[in-house]
């Protein structure tokens, strides 16, 4: 007789944790009860919770699981930022990576969405491993669970050990759709990790009609990863433009936040690499392309890995760059890389995986021709 598989209830939406229990003949403030335990009190057995019949305990352990990815390593780099290597339910060689950068009072988690990705930026070192799959809900609410966890032992009172999340690990949130929004309604729901939903922010580099869904389902701040101020240039880098332009990205921002309910703004993401976006006219375009839309530019020095062909441009660059958009009335910010002495910075995480795509495969054997 083959074994009955268990329900993971760790990445269960309350409101399909409810339908679970109605399915199995409970009442639904059992789902109450149960979300608190696991993501307030992380809680990894059902004998832990106290306030949950003998019987029901009993049940629910013949039926369900709580399991969270495995930790393979933590690594903590000299500025404090954590990357931890998470072996997901592929077994062996299908890991993805986390990771959290403290400032300050704020410790924001960088979480994936993917085993690699789906998508070919051409400077992420993500895209050039290639894509093995989506990661479940219990995979991507598991990344906060550990974050916090890795801190001690959960204090429901004591303060935030993670006070933001952002999409923006390995993969493309979008191209994984309902895993990410069950696992960002956790994020957000009073009786799980309770974040704001402007400290929830999903990251894209432009899934357009994924944008029109999303804010039906969900009022989290967007960030467009858009590299580019004009579709030739963003073709070359960002490859899914050639399918959904700018024009039509721009169109897809202004509903997403015409539609939420309070009034708010989108990130842009725009990685320097030197001598191929970051010249003084790019920036007065960008400026241009952007002056309707209310959004805030994060500028991003690039982090090189190996046979790129990209370099990160000189902090003189940056910084005229950054002066130009501002002058013209915008909000920007150059991230301070983090974490890169761990591989953690922005565009460095790769995972270990094997890759149904062949992409990593045809990215050695080009590098190779050019060597």
């Amino acid at each position: 007789m083959t074994d009955i598989k268990k329900v993971n209830l760790l990445g269960l939406s309350p409101e399909k944790l409810i339908e679970f229990f109605e399915s199995i003949g409970e009442k639904k403030f059992r789902a109450t009860q149960v979300i608190k335990w696991i993501h307030q009190k992380g809680a990894e057995s059902f004998d832990e919770m106290t306030d949950v019949s003998k019987a029901l305990r009993a049940k629910l352990e013949q039926i369900c699981e709580i399991r969270a990815p495995e930790v393979v390593s933590q690594n903590i780099s000299a500025d404090g930022t954590r990357k931890w290597i998470i072996r997901t339910e592929g077994g062996k060689n299908d890991c993805v990576e986390t990771v959290l950068i403290p400032d300050g009072d704020r410790a924001t988690l960088c979480v994936s969405s993917q085993v690699g990705c789906s998508l070919d930026c051409s400077f992420c070192s993500t895209g050039k491993q290639g894509f093995n799959r989506n990661l479940t809900p219990a995979e991507i609410i598991g990344q906060v669970a550990i974050a916090i966890k890795s801190f001690g032992p959960m204090d429901p009172n004591g303060p935030r050990r993670v006070t933001n999340v952002v999409m923006m690990g390995m993969g493309e949130p979008l191209m994984n759709f309902e895993p990410v929004v069950d696992a960002m309604i956790l994020m957000m729901h009073d009786h799980a990790y309770g974040l704001s939903k402007r400290r929830v922010t999903l990251s894209t580099s432009g899934v357009v009609p994924k944008i029109y869904e999303l804010v039906k389902r969900t009022d989290v701040s967007l960030a467009v990863s858009l590299h580019a101020p004009n579709d030739a240039l963003r073709n070359e880098l960002v490859p899914i433009n050639k399918k959904y332009p700018i024009a039509e990205l721009m169109e897809a921002c202004q509903f997403y936040l015409a539609n939420l309910p309070d009034k708010r703004h989108i990130t842009i993401e725009y990685t320097l690499m030197s001598g191929v976006n970051d010249n003084e006219e790019q920036a007065h375009e960008l400026a241009e392309l952007l002056k309707t839309l209310e959004c805030k530019i994060n500028l991003i020095p690039f982090n090189p890995f190996p046979h790129s062909g990209y370099e990160k441009p000189s902090n003189n660059r940056t910084r005229r760059f950054q002066k130009i958009l501002a002058d013209a009335g915008y909000t920007v910010t150059v991230r301070t890389t983090r974490g890169d002495d761990i591989d953690a910075a922005c565009g460095q995480l790769v995972g270990d995986f094997q890759d149904r795509t062949r992409r990593s495969q045809k990215y050695i054997e080009l590098r190779e021709v050019k060597s």
